[in-house]
């Protein structure tokens, strides 16, 4: 068996074991600015993952930047060049895209689209419940937030799966189930300047060059309307970040939720008294905003994401060097017991819950966390409704990855309600 208290958090077989609870609960309390070494030919960094630290330095972009990669990755400054979103880039660049795209994202926006969660969450849960036994992953949270999006974004629906099919070749490129080109099984290097070293980068930016170009020429009422629009200082998105933002959404906007409602429905099937506390609730019940904070922050959907130093810098005695890498593992700070009571377990009346899986406390913060929220409490609400009871019959599996978390197949057996 696996040793998991020293686990080999480069390797994504680790994550498709489980999420290494002992690892991380060794370097907190025993070495919380850890430095790993990469098998596979990097550099190395220091694994930060004390809640208040990541805390901390996640508020310093003038030290710890963004704009030499977010991921373990290292690239060239060509392929850096090539990918990059504002995801990688430090304010006051990260400010200025940031604007221009928060304004199709806030909450104000997102609230208006709930009658249209209910909508399509209605549709995908009825739809998968006439199966009594059923893959909720596949039929149920992976359907919803890219019908969603492509709703928000103004895709047709009718492309829906292939972007769902696309996004996870992306994203999930170090599971062969998703991708043929499994960034540490093959070469691919001839993808290096799309989006995730995949080949899929490319037919996402095809498909984004299209939907620009079809609103250069009509206005159309959508979001990607929008960010084709001048900001107030009349400055406009290049054709280069308009493709690269459209990538980050159709990865990051259809998998972060998927696997949070993963990790929802999979904590409903075996803990009875929070499936009654939950069906027992009306829709505008406070306990859903508590819950849908809690089952976020328990899944942890993002692990981690990279800085740079760009100074020296001192933590717990060690010294962070100019240029050294930096990872805040999000994932652990949402599992620190200096910050939360018995994290392991799920309180969905937890309060305070200031969680990180959204990279609070940052500039970083994740663009979408308003819309993630509804969809999650919107399509628990609507399953809750329709059935009586779910239980798991099949152990879960885990994608393979060191970079996102998620149950990626999850078989239950349901009861619908009468």
């Amino acid at each position: 068996m696996a040793n998991r208290t020293h686990a080999d958090l480069t390797s994504h077989d680790t994550f498709a074991a489980g999420f290494p609870y002992e690892t991380f609960q060794r370097m907190r309390d025993e070495n919380p600015c850890e430095w790993v070494e990469e098998t596979d030919g990097g550099h190395g960094f220091w694994a930060i993952t004390r809640y208040d630290d990541i805390k901390e330095m996640n508020r310093k972009p003038e030290v710890f930047s963004s704009a030499q990669g977010i991921r373990l990755e290292e690239q060239s400054t060509e392929e850096f060049e090539a990918r990059k979103t504002f995801q990688e880039t430090d304010p006051p660049i990260h400010t200025r895209q940031r604007m221009m795209l928060h304004r199709a994202f806030s909450r104000k926006m997102i609230a208006k689209y709930e009658d249209l969660v209910r909508s399509l969450a209605n549709d995908v849960v009825t739809s998968a419940i006439v199966n009594l036994e059923l893959d909720v992953v596949k039929e149920i949270a992976r359907k919803l937030p890219m019908r969603m999006l492509g709703r928000v974004l103004g895709t047709p629906d009718e492309d829906g799966e292939w972007l769902v099919d696309k996004g996870d070749e992306l994203i999930a490129n170090s599971d062969p189930e998703f991708t043929s080109h499994v960034v540490d099984q093959v070469d691919t290097d001839e993808y290096r300047f799309m989006p995730f070293r995949s080949p899929a980068g490319k037919d996402i930016y095809d498909y984004a060059k299209q939907q620009m170009v079809q609103r250069l020429h009509t206005k159309m009422d959508d979001i990607l309307g929008l960010l084709l629009e001048p900001n107030k200082d009349g400055e406009t998105l290049s054709e280069l970040e308009f493709k690269n933002f459209f990538a980050l959404a159709v990865a990051a906007g259809n998998d972060t939720t998927r696997y949070t409602l993963a990790f929802s429905m999979y904590h409903l099937a075996n803990n009875q008294a929070l499936f009654n506390d939950l069906k027992g609730s009306d829709d505008d019940d406070p306990l859903w905003d508590s819950a849908v904070e809690e089952f976020i922050r328990f899944a942890s959907p993002t692990l981690h994401f990279r800085r740079t130093a760009v100074q020296d810098y001192e933590l717990h005695g060690k010294t962070i060097k100019t240029g050294d890498k930096v990872v805040f593992w999000f994932s652990s700070g949402n599992f620190d017991e200096r910050q939360f009571d018995q994290p392991q377990e799920i309180d969905i009346r937890r309060s305070p819950n200031q969680h990180m899986a959204f990279g609070q406390g940052g500039p970083h913060a994740c663009l979408g966390m308003w819309l993630a929220r509804l969809e999650v409490k919107v399509t628990l609400q609507e399953l809750l409704k329709r059935v009586d009871s779910m239980t798991q019959i099949e152990p879960e599996e885990f994608l393979r990855s060191n970079f996102i978390r998620g149950i990626k197949h999850l078989k239950l057996r349901i009861t619908t309600a009468a």
